[in-house]
């Protein structure tokens, strides 16, 4: 993942979903004015993602950002 994009995942600016999608909060426009780049990647799937499913993001703890982190 880009650095810009894990440091918004770790603020609860984005999340994953379970099926390995982007969501993009709204919050990044409340906060900072900002984030047409990033708002071009809601909805998406994520670009590269593991073949192997044990390499994949645990989609408990991605349901656990989604509850607990995320600013949706």
């Amino acid at each position: 993942m880009r650095s810009d994009l894990h440091k918004l995942f770790d603020f609860g600016y984005i999340s994953i979903t379970p099926e390995l999608h982007v969501e993009v909060s709204r919050k990044i426009k409340e906060e900072y004015e900002n984030g047409r780049d990033y708002y071009a990647l809601h909805g998406k799937k994520l670009a590269v993602t593991p073949v192997a499913p044990k390499d994949r993001p645990s989609s408990q703890f991605l349901q656990w950002h989604n509850q607990n982190v995320y600013l949706g």
